[in-house]
Formats: structure tokens, C-alpha cells, sequence
């Protein structure tokens, strides 16, 4: 069952966040725009370069109103070192939150049961807390977040345009479409 148009269901879970550890829950999503980022395990070799990436466009998702959370299935104290060690992770000013628990994981359907850890899960939530993009890779595939941003931009344009629809490669600016009988076949 897919997760997309559902709530993102009650969670508790603590974060390394600026230098502080953090309490977040499903209440933190709500009122913005939200990318939860899942990724294996710190200290691993793709997930940095994941931080980075979402470090580097960090920016652009403050400008559209969106925070980014990283979720690994450590704990909030190794994120903390992670934090200090990794010259890329070092660039985070997001959330790094611990689910040493896997509740998380589970509960976004990217938990590896057999060994604790999580796929490269992304997800986009809207202001409600509801998920409107669902996204799954192999953990040997790392993901480019200038896609995430495309994604996140697109649900929000059609939440502010009700009746509208971005088409394919769809980025800002660019026409949508109006669903109507008129374009059955003609496209």
C-alpha cells in the first residue's frame, strides 16, 4: 500500500540539529513543507554525499519553505559525531535524526529487517503533515535532491493550483495542465 495522500503517522525521535539535541515528532512537520531524507547509516560511504547534496541546495529549501530532515537509523549521539567528523556531513544545518528503534523506518515502509537499517527512502509532506511524494532506492543508488526540490516545488504548485497537473520534467515556470476531456488523446 502506498503512503502517498496519507498522514504521516504519531512518531517521537531525537535529532542532532545546530549543535543541540533535539526532540522531534510528527507535530514538528506540520506548518511547512517537509523532505524526510532516509538514508542507511551514518558513517557509511554513499550517505555523506547525500548530506552534502542537501547541504549545498539547503538554501533553496529554506527560500520555499521547506525543512530537510536526514533520518539514519543511528542514534542522535553518533549523528553528533558524524556531524564533527565527516567534512560533509559538517555542512548539515538540517536535522540529523536518530531511529536506533526503527519506528521510523517502519512506518515509511524503507526498513531492511535483516539488518537494521534503512533504505534510501525520500519523502515530501505537505503543511498538514499528509505525504505527497514516495520515492524507494537500493542503497547502492544515491539520489540527486535537485529532483526532490523539482518534486517538492511541483505539490506545492498544485496545492496553491487546485485543477492544475505538472507534466513530465516539469520544473518552476514551466506550463502545466488543466485536466479536462479536451486533452483525452491529444497529447
Amino acid at each position: 500500500m502506498s503512503l502517498v495522500n496519507t498522514a504521516v503517522q504519531p512518531f517521537k525521535a531525537q535529532a542532532f540539529h545546530n549543535g543541540k539535541f533535539i526532540e522531534l515528532t510528527e507535530q514538528d512537520l506540520e506548518g511547512h513543507w517537509s523532505a524526510l531524507i532516509f538514508m542507511p547509516a551514518a558513517f557509511t560511504f554513499n550517505c555523506p554525499t547525500e548530506v552534502e547534496d542537501a547541504a549545498q541546495h539547503y538554501d533553496e529549501f529554506r527560500k520555499i519553505g521547506a525543512e530537510v530532515y536526514v533520518v539514519t537509523t543511528d542514534t542522535h549521539f553518533a549523528h553528533k559525531v558524524w556531524h564533527e567528523t565527516s567534512p560533509a556531513v559538517g555542512k548539515a544545518q538540517f536535522p540529523l535524526v536518530g531511529d536506533p528503534a526503527h519506528r521510523l523506518t517502519r512506518a515509511f515502509g524503507v526498513h531492511i529487517e535483516d539488518e537494521g537499517l534503512a533504505l534510501r527512502g525520500t519523502f515530501v509532506i505537505d503543511p498538514e503533515g499528509v505525504i505527497k511524494t514516495a520515492e524507494v532506492h537500493d542503497n547502492a543508488i544515491a539520489r540527486d535532491v535537485k529532483e526532490t526540490l523539482r518534486k517538492l516545488k511541483a505539490a506545492q504548485y498544485v496545492a496553491a493550483h487546485p485543477g492544475q497537473v505538472c507534466p513530465a520534467k516539469w520544473n518552476e515556470g514551466a506550463p502545466t495542465l488543466a485536466p479536462s476531456i479536451d486533452l483525452v488523446g491529444k497529447i
